[in-house]
């Protein structure tokens, strides 16, 4: 290479950049996105290679995002740093969606409220339980995870549902939790704990609004099929 002459990764991270700036992010396949996306990590070097082998591995953007540090680390050339930037992408666009919901009544902003959940939950590996507690406009007064379980099951206390929401002065509540599975068909179990928990709110002038679970291949409401 003569002097003054970029290495040709230089050249194709200016072209990358060029193309992002001119053309929009959609123009940029997932591994390409990727590639900008570690360029902060590895100052040096072709993040090409890398950015397909973590696509090969995951199946694409979403599966790379939603993965976890340690399946990350199992991919040659991720390290730390790498790590870091990509885990910190799906934060980012977590709090992003959580205060873009919270500036309005929850009730009247639903799409918002799914792409919040679908983010938060969506890809997860193991059941979550997660509570939105409301004051009476029905705006967000706290997003909490209450718990986490297993593959296929989460264990979930309507005494501790119903003292959160008594400890924060919510007037409502909207229950959701994912099912790692992909099918978001409310179990049995599902629908015996929501009975329990909407009895007992219901006692102390508690509503719940709600209760959404989350797959990745959709989501389906108790309020929608008439079981609340």
């Amino acid at each position: 290479m003569t002097k003054g002459e970029k290495p040709h990764f230089h050249g194709h991270r200016d072209r990358l950049r060029r193309r992002l700036l001119d053309k929009g992010t959609a123009s940029l396949a997932d591994y390409e996105l990727l590639e900008f996306l570690l360029f902060g990590s590895k100052p040096r070097g072709d993040t090409k290679p890398l950015a397909k082998a973590l696509v090969t591995r995951f199946g694409n953007l979403a599966g790379v995002l939603a993965a976890s540090p340690q399946e990350l680390a199992t991919v040659t050339g991720m390290g730390d740093a790498s790590i870091a930037v990509l885990k910190a992408i799906p934060e980012a666009a977590l709090r992003l969606a959580r205060e873009d919901l919270a500036e309005r009544p929850v009730i009247g902003s639903w799409d918002k409220l799914l792409a919040y959940c679908r983010i938060a939950m969506g890809r997860e590996k193991v059941e979550q339980f997660r509570l939105l507690f409301l004051d009476r406009k029905n705006y967000l007064i706290a997003d909490e995870l209450q718990q986490r379980g297993t593959v296929d099951h989460t264990p979930v206390y309507p005494r501790e549902v119903i003292k959160r929401a008594l400890e924060l002065g919510a007037s409502a509540l909207i229950l959701v939790h994912n099912h790692p599975s992909g099918d978001a068909t409310p179990s049995k179990a599902d629908i015996e704990m929501t009975r329990e928990i909407e009895e007992a709110a219901s006692k102390l002038g508690i509503a719940i609004h709600d209760h959404i679970v989350i797959g990745r291949n959709g989501q389906q409401s108790f309020k929608s099929m008439g079981l609340l």
